[in-house]
């Protein structure tokens, strides 16, 4: 539920932003599913893997974590002398739901002698159950990084574990969780979208089932997409993921058209993660001038943790 309004001017709450980060040493960080204005006023602007990264190198006394509960996680595991801030604790993950630390632990030890791979939209829990962890960016390139005979478990997002299944031949074990943004959009309606615009090239995050995986012109994860984008000369693109990002790629590329695909249903905006969406500008200001919400990790589960997400970073070197 959004606070309620400041009576400042958005000029205003942007200038004092501004005035907090300086005397408290803040870093705003932002995903690129952020609203508009979160990214506007943000230091640093990426995808998980960025965002991680960017995290284990600042020398900012606190990092405002523009994203979503696990993002705040990852952050405090890799600074743990830092203060870290996500403007609404209740911005959570359907994805990182999906799987429940007590019954992934059990899935992990009936399943021995398997390397546990975790896509970082997990919790702080699940990431102390794994051995490497991996992001959309990254996760290709860290199993091919691994012998070819190696048995791994890797979870929870089935669509990405079996993309990556399918460009390296392997079969990992996979759990059975999804983001309920990208599970849902509608093949149909995109092929219509793609009738309508027959020069567009589609862009589809491997979060999202196999089959618009299969009609896709690129499959990859925000970055990847935004990249493919800044380099291809095709007027137009119909983006399978969630709409945040069409705010960076309409900045960087203001020639081109970006559309964004439709869900399956129609009446709400299911191409929207509410949960992204939880964090605003108000809320950014009020993280900054009370110091909280505050993410904290238990100890235990956070040096479990680190470990892996290290790996991570020393693999996709």
């Amino acid at each position: 539920m959004e606070s309620t309004p400041s009576p400042r001017s958005i000029k205003e709450i942007k200038a004092e932003i501004s005035r907090l980060k300086k005397d408290k040493n803040a870093l705003i960080m932002a995903h690129y599913y952020q609203r508009d204005e979160i990214q506007e006023i943000a230091d640093f602007i990426g995808d998980s893997l960025a965002l991680a990264r960017q995290a284990a190198k600042t020398d900012a006394d606190v990092i405002v974590m523009c994203g979503v509960h696990f993002m705040g996680e990852t952050a405090k595991i890799l600074c743990p002398d830092k203060t870290v801030l996500v403007p609404d604790l209740g911005a959570g993950c359907s994805l990182a739901d999906s799987c429940d630390p007590e019954e992934f632990a059990e899935f992990v030890k009936s399943h021995p002698e398997h390397t546990v791979v975790s896509y970082v939209n997990t919790s702080a829990a699940v990431k102390a159950h794994t051995d490497i962890v991996v992001t959309s960016g990254n996760a290709r390139k860290i199993i091919e990084k691994l012998p070819a005979d190696e048995k791994i478990i890797f979870g929870p997002d089935h669509n990405l574990g079996e993309y990556i299944n399918s460009v390296t031949g392997r079969e990992m074990l996979l759990w059975n969780g999804a983001c309920h943004v990208h599970d849902r959009f509608s093949i149909e309606k995109i092929m219509e979208m793609k009738r309508e615009h027959p020069e567009a090239k589609v862009l589809v995050h491997p979060e999202c089932r196999r089959p618009l995986q299969l009609i896709a012109d690129k499959v990859g994860s925000t970055a990847a997409l935004l990249e493919f984008a800044e380099q291809d000369d095709a007027p137009e693109y119909i983006v399978v993921t969630e709409s945040g990002i069409l705010f960076e790629m309409r900045r960087k590329c203001p020639g081109k058209i970006f559309l964004s695909a439709p869900a399956e249903d129609a009446e709400c905006q299911c191409n929207q993660c509410e949960f992204m969406k939880m964090n605003t500008l108000e809320k950014v200001y009020e993280a900054l001038r009370d110091g909280k919400p505050e993410i904290t990790v238990d100890a235990e589960v956070a040096e479990k943790a680190l470990r892996p997400i290290e790996r991570m970073l020393e693999m996709s070197e």
